[in-house]
């Protein structure tokens, strides 16, 4: 008997990924937006639902569920669009990713504090709702989120 894929379980996961060498990509303001709109279409064409996202210079954290395709199919969405739209010549990211898959309700709560958390822990922000690479964001809360200078 085969040992299914780990996508092939429906529910909901906290996935990692990073840059490529750890690359400061997204400090960069047009690609931190540009995987913003990357993840807003793949949403809004129904591959997953989004429920908690953060953009860190060198990393990324989702929550998400799956929808009509694998949890697989979904990294290959989100991180080939992206590097498709960049265009760049050099790797985008680091091979795989790391997933988690949520087993309850406070489980979920957990993870989707960590991630609107990751910018106040990394000092880029005092609160979470002021980094606007991530969906804890609320315009206007007080400050920018962090920039390169």
């Amino acid at each position: 008997m085969a040992i299914p894929s780990r996508s092939a379980q429906s529910g909901t996961y906290f996935v990692t990924s990073a840059t490529y060498n750890r690359r400061r990509l997204f400090q960069v303001p047009a690609n931190a937006e540009m995987l913003i709109e990357t993840l807003q279409n793949y949403r809004k064409a129904g591959n997953f639902k989004l429920h908690a996202f953060v953009i860190m210079p060198d990393h990324i954290h989702l929550l998400l569920t799956p929808t009509e395709v694998a949890l697989e199919r979904v990294r290959g969405l989100i991180k080939g669009g992206f590097s498709h739209r960049i265009g760049s010549k050099m790797p985008v990211w680091q091979r795989g990713f790391t997933d988690h898959r949520i087993r309850d309700a406070e489980e979920f709560a957990v993870r989707r504090g960590y991630i609107h958390a990751n910018p106040v822990r990394a000092r880029l922000v005092e609160r979470a709702e002021m980094y606007a690479y991530s969906s804890a964001y609320r315009p206007g809360s007080g400050t920018e989120a962090y920039r390169s200078g």
